[in-house]
């Protein structure tokens, strides 16, 4: 059993299979399905462009969003991902203007929106969602710490 304390689990989600696998110290533990921002299942570029980012986070906070409930905020931007939004501006990818955006977390649907994950459809601002009732369950046992691979 798991102690409240414990981040012996680390999460990998699988942009490409629409899913959010959970492992601890003996290997998988959980699935959930999920959808993102954007139907480009590129990696985020920049504030606005609704992608979902690829990297290396983890949870830096749990709180009860006021339309979805339970969220897991991520460490978005990290030194990473800051050093690529720089490099992408230097080569002229992105405006000199655009700004990295931040705020990115896994959350759940609203609860009559279940639907969207059953059918694949990214709706968010890049966060990942899970559904309403799945996130409860997930949102129980993960805790600040908990290290997330989003891979493409």
């Amino acid at each position: 059993m798991h102690s409240v304390s414990d981040t012996s689990y680390y999460i990998i989600i699988d942009k490409s299979d629409y899913e959010l696998r959970v492992y601890d110290e003996e290997g998988w533990y959980a699935t959930y399905q999920v959808v993102f921002g954007s139907n480009n299942q590129g990696d985020k570029m920049m504030a606005g462009d609704k992608k979902t980012p690829i990297g290396h986070y983890s949870v830096l906070l749990k709180k009860i969003h006021s339309k979805w409930g339970p969220e897991l905020l991520l460490d978005y931007p990290n030194k990473e991902d800051s050093i690529k939004f720089q490099q992408r501006k230097a080569s002229h990818l992105i405006s000199k203007n655009a700004k990295i955006g931040n705020g990115i977390a896994i959350h759940g649907t609203r609860p009559q929106e279940e639907w969207t994950v059953d059918n694949n459809y990214n709706w968010t601002d890049g966060c990942i969602s899970l559904k309403y009732s799945e996130m409860k369950d997930l949102y129980s046992y993960i805790n600040v710490g908990t290290r997330v691979t989003i891979q493409p």
